[in-house]
């Protein structure tokens, strides 16, 4: 029996985003990492062996582009996530090694967990995005750290100025970099699958820059209690306040990690990262555009399969 014929009449139909084509993401499970046509010739897969070097890595590339844009004399934006988080010690510890004043740069936290009306913790919640950008990032980067003025977080009143302010610093020439993980429903930030089904093309969801108060997909909210709240699904908020497509997507480049191992064969992100590479540009698969913009992902080997299943 076909398994996937039989999804679509049971309830999983009603669990799954509408607009995921169920065959198709099983196809794209079975490819390993491949390049596509519609990649962008700079689109780069980077595959890391363990979780060390995946850190590593990421956070070298990281620093990198704060370094070379100190070199240039420009400003740099950057989009940043609060997972993965490992790299941001590599970035810190390379930056601090260089000597690299962060005052030409300015970040733009991509997401935080809100309520219902996009209120957010606050910012001495250890569960909160701004305190774990502080712990991890901005106060380990000591006397060269981005001033606290350029440090953007999503906050409702916060978050609406951030295309004004990404526009206003690209006009002065800065490049903007896009640094992301890739959610278990295939989102980028908090931008959801489900949120496809309220727009009628793909130019318009692409318009949309940000959103307050989001409701987050199931999958999102359990992956977020394996990954942040050590399982306690009833501690993970079912909102939060988020960047769209229409930021994300104008980045003129891309630094990405997928780290989703969980020791003993398990892994919660191979799924995910398979789809982002294969599946091509669809509006209900928010990742499926990062493989057309330039710059890398950085992957754990286990991740690209085979997908197969066993008990652990």
């Amino acid at each position: 029996m076909d398994f996937l014929s039989t999804v679509s009449g049971s309830y999983c139909e009603n669990f799954f985003p509408k607009g995921w084509d169920l065959k198709k993401i099983d196809e794209c499970c079975e490819k390993g990492v491949t390049r596509e046509d519609f990649w962008h010739k700079d689109f780069n897969p980077v595959e890391c062996d363990n979780l060390y070097e995946f850190d590593t890595l990421m956070g070298h590339e990281i620093a990198m582009q704060i370094k070379i844009a100190r070199e240039k004399g420009e400003k740099l934006a950057m989009i940043l996530p609060v997972g993965p988080m490992g790299m941001y010690k590599w970035a810190v510890y390379f930056l601090n090694e260089w000597n690299v004043k962060c005052d030409h740069v300015y970040t733009f936290n991509m997401d935080e967990w809100s309520d219902a009306e996009g209120n957010t913790l606050s910012n001495d919640n250890p569960a909160s995005f701004e305190y774990s950008m502080k712990q991890a990032f901005f106060d380990k980067l000591g006397e060269n750290t981005i001033p606290p003025a350029q440090r953007n977080f999503a906050t409702k009143d916060n978050l609406p100025t951030y295309p004004e302010k990404i526009a206003a610093l690209k006009a002065e020439g800065a490049k903007l970099v896009l640094v992301f993980g890739i959610g278990r429903a295939c989102h980028i930030a908090f931008w959801e699958p489900h949120f496809a089904e309220e727009f009628s093309s793909v130019e318009e969801w692409k318009k949309q820059n940000y959103r307050v108060a989001a409701k987050l997909h199931p999958l999102t909210i359990e992956q977020n209690a394996i990954t942040s709240f050590k399982s306690r699904t009833t501690l993970v908020p079912c909102r939060a306040n988020t960047v769209g497509p229409g930021l994300m997507f104008q980045a003129d480049y891309i630094i990405g990690g997928c780290d989703g191992m969980l020791g003993r064969g398990m892994s919660w992100q191979g799924m995910s990262f398979l789809t982002t590479l294969h599946y091509g540009p669809d509006m209900n698969i928010t990742s499926s555009f990062i493989p057309t913009m330039p710059g890398k992902l950085f992957y754990l080997k286990e991740l690209a399969g085979p997908l197969t299943a066993e008990c652990n």
